[in-house]
């Protein structure tokens, strides 16, 4: 996961990548394609025009995570969970490594997703990472260090903070499921009973706001900010949930705004990453690729990649979707925008 940027931010640090690896292959122009689009209510179609295809523009990834849009450079930025690494697209450079390490700073070699998963923007412009190896969701500085923003609740170590999302007024909303630990839930190093979802207030101080999703994941404000929705990434629950934000920033009971546990058997992935567009859409990361509902749950449609799909970001003028799905990042150029562009 990430949140759609604030329109006015400053440059990111230029970093010297600290370790070489294989650029992934690029698509030769004009860019292949992946996937299909599926339609299922009339609405879909002031969404994603008649034409629109799913553009496939990198790949040779192990899995791809969490977009973010740097509108100040107009590239974008996305996490290899299992290499480590961040790296960055735009249209006239193509890919290359941006950050690495992103995620695990250790010196013992590890196996599993390691690496940075969800990419967020602050609202000074700052890279911050949820970051599965070190287990904390930490803030990228100038010349390449990190500053832990957040690694404990009540004294104990997180699992592998996965994705978040900030609000307006700067507070940091964020997933801790334990995709990060070799062995999940089993794993000998959890230290905590559950997998949480949390907010880091602006103030620095830390609150539980549930711990009744199994696997919490993806999660993303509707655009009054008064609606959280979170991904729970079970196969044997495989929803999302609707919060109600209530005025001093926690959650009201959640209620489930779609079940997609029988779609699972039949479409590859799990309920992921999520976005909002401007007009209150919600486009999910899930079984078939990322599922689109309007505010009212009704499914309208999916743009199909055929492959497991973890995330999504809007980028260019707000009109373009970005998707990271599986080994590819892709994009669909949409009729409508994300909030704030």
């Amino acid at each position: 996961m990430t949140n759609d940027a604030p329109r006015h931010r400053r440059a990111l640090p230029t970093l010297a990548v600290l370790a070489l690896l294989a650029t992934p292959a690029l698509a030769d122009p004009p860019n292949p394609t992946l996937g299909t689009i599926e339609r299922k209510d009339a609405r879909f179609d002031r969404l994603i025009p008649k034409d629109a295809v799913i553009e496939q523009l990198a790949k040779g990834f192990i899995w791809a995570e969490g977009p973010v849009w740097i509108p100040k450079g107009d590239y974008l930025l996305f996490s290899d969970t299992r290499q480590n690494t961040v790296f960055q697209w735009s249209e006239s450079g193509g890919v290359r490594s941006f950050l690495k390490p992103s995620g695990y700073t250790g010196q013992a070699p590890r196996d599993g997703e390691p690496g940075s998963n969800g990419l967020m923007l602050d609202l000074a412009g700052n890279l911050v990472l949820c970051q599965h190896g070190d287990r904390r969701i930490a803030r990228l500085e100038e010349g390449g260090r990190f500053t832990t923003l957040v690694d404990r609740y009540m004294g104990k170590r997180l699992n592998s903070p996965n994705d978040g999302v900030y609000k307006s007024n700067g507070d940091l909303y964020f997933t801790d499921p334990s995709y990060g630990l070799l062995k999940l839930n089993d794993d000998p190093a959890k230290e905590l009973p559950f997998n949480g979802v949390y907010r880091l207030a602006k103030s620095g101080e830390l609150t539980l706001l549930t711990k009744d999703l199994t696997f919490p994941n993806g999660l993303a404000f509707s655009p009054d900010e008064k609606t959280l929705y979170i991904a729970n990434s079970d196969p044997n629950r495989a929803v999302w949930t609707a919060y109600p934000v209530l005025d001093n920033g926690l959650v009201g009971p959640g209620k489930i705004f779609a079940d997609v546990t029988a779609l699972t058997k039949t479409k590859k992935g799990l309920p992921d990453g999520l976005k909002v567009d401007k007009d209150g859409n919600i486009f999910a990361a899930g079984p078939g690729g990322i599922l689109v509902f309007a505010p009212d749950g009704t499914h309208l449609g999916t743009l199909d990649t055929g492959v497991p799909t973890g995330n999504s970001a809007w980028g260019d003028d707000g009109g373009t979707l970005y998707i990271t799905a599986e080994s590819s990042l892709c994009r669909v150029k949409t009729s409508t925008k994300g909030p704030g562009f």
